[in-house]
């Protein structure tokens, strides 16, 4: 088996307690808007993760605070973000950051940021 080059992660707020069903639509909005924008900036990153099986990780962060502390870290290291907020239509008040997408990006930058982040 081949090196993986290539991740993305997604960080559920663990604090808000939402649903499986809730996390899980967050996780995918965060998952898509960050390819999307990775596609554009950084094509060659987003070519190669599509090529290796789009791997993804999802962890979770303690707070808005810890999300907020890790969107900065991945954009000092170039890598891009989408932090996704809720519209407040079923479980929680509108505008309530719920989860971070982060890349595809090179596996080693992302783990200096997420490495000590626990499975969601």
């Amino acid at each position: 088996m081949s090196e993986v080059k290539y991740k993305q992660v997604i960080i559920i707020r663990s604090d808000l307690k939402m649903s499986c069903g809730k996390a899980s639509a967050q996780a995918c909005h965060a998952a898509v808007s960050a390819a999307e924008k990775t596609r554009k900036v950084h094509p060659s990153w987003w070519r190669g993760w599509i090529e290796e099986g789009q791997r993804k990780i999802v962890l979770k962060a303690s707070s808005e605070e810890e999300l907020s502390r890790i969107e900065k870290a991945a954009m000092e290291s170039k890598i891009l973000t989408a932090l996704i907020s809720d519209m407040g239509l079923t479980e929680l008040p509108p505008e309530t950051v719920t989860a971070l997408g982060l890349g595809p990006a090179p596996s080693n930058l992302v783990d200096k940021i997420t490495s000590s982040l626990p499975l969601y």
